[in-house]
């Protein structure tokens, strides 16, 4: 039985994408599989996603982080400063120059953008020969800073675009984040070394990427009538500002790591850890604070989160191209 789960958990984590655009598509044809995915259900299974991170965090990492807190502030900055800022002028800032952007599309995209890093984004800095403790440092930093920040940089951003509940997200941060990887890290910590606690971790990855398949099935499924109704052109423009800020969050992330001199190893990471977002936490947020004001804001999060998955697989494999060459 470990081993059939194990070699599942090994596929998963390689075709990650693959399975993810397969849900998608076929719950965008389906949407009654994923109807159950929604509210609580949808943040307890965010939470397991954010355990299984927590279980893979040792005193190793932590000692990392007190042994190389410069460059996880450089990168931890950068994330929660470019992401944000590109977002808004994506958005909000094209305004000025007399394009006019869709309320929804802005909530949702400087929502995106104001989260901590991804999950995902410690396995794509594995297989582009990336550096895999920082990038879990970054990962851990921006995600114990996040029911903090995030809020704070939403209402900033966004607040007068809609009335946004920064004690509320932050507590729902707070919950679905911090308390489930400090959960991990604790557990990790008193039973780490014993076999079955191994085998555990080692067929995580495989309940990690079904947790965030089900997440995407469930906004397909929450949006799937709103998206049938606004048309192709709105789905496109989204599509397009969601690839724009993804491209230029990896672009920016691997500048600064060239302006402060890091290793090639620390550029892709941070390249990476940069342009790919917790859009899985901005999902269940955008469902759960702004379904009354602004429904449609789930959108820009659920396109993200199935394209942040994709481009950082062809990112991570062309970083090994360059290798191979």
């Amino acid at each position: 039985m470990y081993s059939i789960l194990y070699k599942v958990s090994q596929w998963l984590s390689t075709y990650t994408s693959h399975f993810i655009i397969a849900i998608a598509l076929v719950t965008y044809f389906i949407p009654e599989l994923f109807t159950w995915v929604h509210g609580t259900t949808q943040s307890a299974i965010l939470g397991f996603i954010m355990l299984t991170m927590g279980l893979t965090l040792t005193m190793q990492d932590m000692r990392v982080l007190a042994a190389r807190p410069w460059d996880i502030l450089i990168g931890t900055c950068a994330q929660f400063s470019l992401m944000p800022l590109i977002a808004w002028s994506l958005t909000v800032g094209v305004g000025y120059l007399g394009i006019t952007i869709p309320k929804p599309i802005i909530v949702g995209i400087i929502l995106v953008g104001c989260c901590p890093g991804g999950v995902s984004s410690n396995i794509m800095s594995y297989l582009c020969r990336g550096d895999v403790a920082f990038s879990v440092g970054m990962t851990t930093v921006s995600t114990l800073l996040a029911p903090v920040v995030t809020p704070l940089l939403v209402l900033w951003l966004a607040g007068e675009q809609v009335e946004v509940d920064a004690w509320g997200m932050f507590l729902n941060i707070l919950i679905v984040t911090l308390i489930p990887v400090a959960a991990g890290f604790f557990a990790n910590l008193f039973w780490g070394k014993r076999e079955d606690f191994k085998k555990a971790q080692q067929v995580m990855p495989a309940f990690s990427v079904l947790g965030l398949a089900c997440i995407v099935g469930g906004v397909v499924a929450a949006v799937h009538d709103k998206l049938m109704t606004e048309g192709v052109l709105f789905f496109l423009l989204v599509f397009a500002i969601v690839l724009c800020h993804n491209s230029l969050g990896y672009l920016t992330g691997y500048s600064v790591g060239k302006l402060f001199h890091f290793s090639t190893a620390k550029n892709r990471t941070i390249s990476i850890e940069v342009g790919m977002q917790n859009a899985g936490l901005a999902t269940v947020l955008a469902s759960t604070f702004f379904a009354v004001t602004c429904p449609l804001a789930v959108i820009p999060c659920a396109v993200s989160c199935a394209w942040h998955s994709i481009s950082g697989t062809i990112l991570a494999s062309w970083f090994r191209s360059r290798d191979n060459k």
